[in-house]
């Protein structure tokens, strides 16, 4: 009875619908996909989920830039990612979408949980931020930064390479470095929590180490999002909305927690090595204090990289899974990327490699091995596999292949480790195909004397063939049906946990005619089918590229046409005010800005720094001049100094001078 059953609960990450998934994407959904139907066969109760992170300012931004609202921008997007699915077969439980109505009102319960127990803190956030990204840096983790004259940085790129911008804003914390020592400890008592050990390894030396900082976790900038609770200027930021999901989907936080009970905690936590930080960092500290027990493995998986880098839209090298299901099946196209990720590490895709893998695995390996099969079958044994009592002195090692086969595979699909339990079915397919030429039914076939032997050998090799098929249930959908097919014996799932060899009935009746089902292909066309895809892929983003040059470009010109001629509603936005220098000096370490003092009108004046050094290498002459100054402008420090509004000059020839205004003009008069 399924009550009996053990569970299993594995989850992909939330993808963020802001473009269209490649197969770098669908890599990990594809191995979910294939670990859930593993466990399923092997009699767990699976829970398999998957779905769109859905909110953000990155969002909200593409959604207006379409002209449509963020929630028709999501709908749109989450059902094309559904439709990716269903096209690959994937056999989810659940797809959760976090506008989901009953996951809002859970991290909202979330969220105050964490308020009521002191966890969550107001205070002020002021640092780097990624929009593709949706992530925080701080300066020391910027790939690249901008400078100004001034040294000041200005902006930079995060290490994805996207560009960052600074952000100051209100914003609540998460206290994380109170459970920072939890965690370390955390992680020596479950040294298996974190898959493969060397994301363990960065985890501890790059963040915990150095020292956990407070986290950000809310944002006032834009409004697409799950809005505080008592405070809905504040929207929860993406990684306790998101994160949240992999419990919100069970029912946590609703009336009904029945398979929060059931099937918490996870199993297997997939994600790719980008996100490891969050899965393995916030996401445990969260849990644990809301009293919850842990994720049993997080399993960082590497990149699916071209040979130029990494597979990335902004690059315009990919390879979407559509252009290979179509062309090549759905097969083809599991088995390749199960094939090509090794565990832990990167995997290279390309063009060649996939047509090679398709070539010699699929069509010579094990489609040769089906079609050699069942035409012997039919031209020896008139199309029935016959009982026999003979055997063959290479029987004994056909079977203990395919046994020593079964164990290693049940290990390495139980670690998720799928190229090398893949290759693990090819022994047994190279030794199936092995035993054809050691026996040479051929030979037997033209001695009556040896019709038995023969009997023998084609019953070793139907049964190499089921059980082949039944390994390959969990990669590959259709394959294992129609190799059960042509060999005469029902399509149903084939159990794992007791699979046996010797399972076939003499007296089957295999198909008449076996159809290949793996085609060979002609390298040199496929090869160059596959390059001109990536090809108009990066041609669609260097069309794209220009475009949105060209619209800079556009969006520059009107801005300086703008300044030819402004409404009067925009210039008395600029406060601009007298006011008279009475002091004046260089900024240390700062060969082109000078400091004033300015009397406003104020009793203390103010402070402004302005880099006009080079024009005037004796500042303190300028002591007692009026000048104009704009005085509404956001205070900014610049080498250690603040600065407190913009001094007005005229610049010709290269030339810059300060606007000299009459002297009886009274200091802080305003100008109209």
């Amino acid at each position: 009875m399924a009550a009996n059953k053990p569970t299993y609960y594995i989850t992909t990450p939330i993808y963020y619908p802001s473009g269209k998934l490649h197969i770098g994407n669908s890599y990990t959904t594809i191995a979910c996909d294939a670990e859930s139907r593993f466990k399923r066969l092997n009699g767990y109760d699976v829970f398999f989920l998957t779905g769109t992170d859905e909110h953000g300012l990155k969002i909200e931004q593409k959604a207006e830039k379409l002209g449509m609202e963020p929630q028709a921008y999501v709908d749109k997007m989450a059902a094309g990612i559904k439709k990716l699915w269903k096209t690959l077969d994937i056999t989810n439980t659940k797809f959760i979408r976090t506008t989901d109505d009953y996951h809002e009102k859970a991290v909202q319960k979330i969220f105050k949980k964490f308020m009521d127990q002191g966890d969550i803190y107001k205070g002020k956030y002021r640092g780097w931020y990624s929009v593709d990204d949706e992530e925080y840096f701080t300066e020391s983790q910027l790939a690249e930064v901008y400078r100004d004259d001034q040294g000041n940085v200005i902006g930079g790129k995060a290490p994805s390479g996207h560009e960052v911008q600074l952000v100051e804003e209100e914003s609540y914390f998460f206290k994380m470095s109170k459970y920072a020592d939890w965690l370390l400890q955390y992680y020596r008592d479950h040294p298996d929590f974190i898959e493969p050990s060397s994301r363990m390894n960065e985890m501890i030396n790059n963040f915990l180490k150095p020292g956990l900082e407070d986290l950000a976790v809310t944002r006032t900038s834009f409004n697409w999002g799950v809005k505080v609770p008592g405070d809905p200027k504040h929207v929860i930021y993406v990684w306790i909305d998101a994160l949240s999901n992999y419990i919100t989907a069970l029912g946590y936080g609703s009336d009904d927690d029945s398979l929060f009970k059931k099937f918490w905690p996870a199993d297997v936590h997939m994600v790719g090595k980008e996100i490891v930080r969050f899965h393995t960092i916030y996401w445990p500290i969260m849990l644990h204090a809301l009293g919850l027990p842990l994720p049993k493995h997080v399993i960082g998986h590497g990149w699916l990289t071209m040979k130029d880098g990494k597979m990335s839209k902004s690059k315009g090298n990919v390879i979407y899974p559509e252009t290979l299901v179509n062309r090549y099946g759905l097969d083809a196209t599991r088995y390749y990327l199960l094939r090509a990720m090794p565990f832990g590490n990167d995997g290279v895709f390309s063009p060649e490699d996939f047509v090679d893998k398709v070539n010699f695995d699929l069509a010579n390996d094990l489609g040769n091995l089906l079609n050699r099969t069942i035409a012997m079958i039919n031209k020896y044994q008139d199309g029935v596999l016959e009982a026999s009592d003979a055997s063959t002195p290479y029987d004994e090692d056909l079977e203990n292949t395919a046994q020593a086969v079964w164990a290693e595979y049940q290990g390495l699909m139980d670690k998720t480790h799928f190229a090398d339990a893949l290759r693990a079915v090819w022994k047994l397919i190279g030794r199936a195909n092995k035993y054809i030429d050691e026996t040479e039914p051929w030979t037997l076939a033209k001695d009556e004397s040896k019709k038995a032997e023969l009997a023998d050998v084609m019953m070793h090799l139907a049964k190499s063939l089921r059980f082949t098929a039944a390994l390959l249930q969990p990669v590959m959908p259709n394959a294992p049906k129609e190799m059960l097919t042509q060999l005469g014996l029902p399509v149903h799932a084939i159990s794992l946990n007791d699979l046996k060899f010797d399972d076939l009935p003499a007296g089957t009746k295999v198909v008449a005619k076996g159809t290949p089902i793996f085609p060979r292909r002609d390298v040199d066309k496929e090869v160059a089918f596959l390059k001109s895809q990536m090809t108009a892929n990066t041609k669609a983003k260097g069309r794209k590229v220009m475009e949105e040059a060209k619209k800079k470009v556009q969006e520059a010109d009107a801005a300086k046409n703008a300044k030819k001629e402004i409404r009067i509603e925009a210039f008395d936005k600029v406060a601009l005010k007298v006011g008279q220098i009475t002091a004046a000096d260089h900024v240390a370490g700062a060969d082109k800005l000078l400091k004033f003092h300015i009397d406003d009108g104020t009793k203390d004046g103010r402070q402004i720094l302005s880099g006009i050094a080079q024009w005037y290498p004796e500042p303190e002459k300028l002591v007692g001049r009026k000048v104009l100054f704009v005085a509404n402008l956001k205070p900014r420090k610049m080498r250690g100094e603040v600065s407190q509004g913009m001094l007005l000059t005229a610049e010709h020839d290269g030339n810059v001078s300060l606007l000299a205004l009459p002297a009886e003009l009274v200091n802080g008069s305003e100008v109209k």
